[in-house]
């Protein structure tokens, strides 16, 4: 099965890197490795989450692909009513209820999904791990021939699984922003993105 999950993950990110740009700076072209971007600005993210649910089509067990479809879907509505730049208040009580489906989704997604596969860190950031594990070690070499102290650490060749974490600020804050646009205002009014619009140097 990983084999199986593997090919179609290949074939996910080709399809990924083959979206056309759309419009001036709405939609970028990505990377030949959309999941191995680095220093991404919240428009790729954006971009990622607008152009993500034809790429995960059919990339999982049926079991898992409907969970996972629902999730990008709910994920994309709940952004769309964050970032709108008028609220009423039937369109809050909307962003409401679209955050409480959400966040059962979300776990609904942790227990049965995450529960049925094994992840772990991309390559790159593995040999990065690597690399530094190296690096100490022949630190503790240099410090056991000159007599210093040497302390223990874990195989370098070990992979580190990754784990869905949900006891994270990030998600936690998802359910207040219905309640902070009714008290404050739209998200636009303080965020930071249109000043790096402007590109200022």
């Amino acid at each position: 099965m990983s084999r199986t999950f593997c090919r179609r993950n290949h074939l996910s990110l080709l399809v990924y890197q083959r979206v056309p740009t759309f419009g001036q700076g709405t939609i970028r072209r990505f990377n030949k490795n959309a999941s191995a971007m680095k220093h991404l600005a919240a428009c790729d993210f954006k971009d990622l989450l607008q152009c993500t649910i034809p790429n995960f089509q059919g990339l999982l067990p049926s079991k898992h692909n409907k969970i996972v479809l629902d999730l990008l879907f709910d994920l994309a509505t709940w952004h769309a009513y964050a970032k709108l730049h008028l609220h009423t208040d039937g369109m809050l009580a909307f962003f409401d209820s679209t955050t409480i489906v959400l966040s059962r989704l979300v776990r609904k997604f942790m227990h049965t999904t995450c529960k049925d596969y094994v992840m772990t860190k991309l390559p790159q950031e593995h040999a990065a791990r690597s690399h530094h594990q190296a690096a100490l070690a022949s630190k503790q070499l240099v410090e056991a021939a000159t007599g210093r102290s040497v302390k223990g650490k874990e195989s370098v060749s070990n992979m580190k699984v990754k784990k869905l974490n949900l006891y994270t600020y990030k998600y936690h804050a998802l359910a207040d922003y219905p309640n902070t646009i009714w008290r404050i205002g739209t998200t636009d009014s303080y965020s930071t993105q249109p000043v790096s619009a402007l590109q200022i140097f």
